[in-house]
């Protein structure tokens, strides 16, 4: 492989392994008996974890802006 694929392959396996992680302690959140939380604040959580993923995908397949708005609730 060349080096900026071996770079790429380490990288993407890095960071996709760390969101996953993130993704499943986010999961964790669902815990009623621990956290306070309504359905909008759900589906803000969900719609702004789409709307990044969405983007990314973009930037993959056109010359998208970069976006790099934090989440709030």
């Amino acid at each position: 492989m060349t080096d900026k694929r071996d770079k790429f392959v380490r990288l993407a396996e890095n960071r996709v392994n760390k969101a996953l992680k993130d993704i499943q302690l986010i999961g964790n959140l669902c815990n009623r008996h621990a956290y306070e939380y309504t359905d909008d604040d759900v589906r803000k959580v969900f719609r702004a974890l789409q709307e990044a993923l969405d983007s990314s995908k973009k930037r993959f397949t056109e010359s998208g802006s970069q976006s790099r708005g934090e989440f709030k609730l």
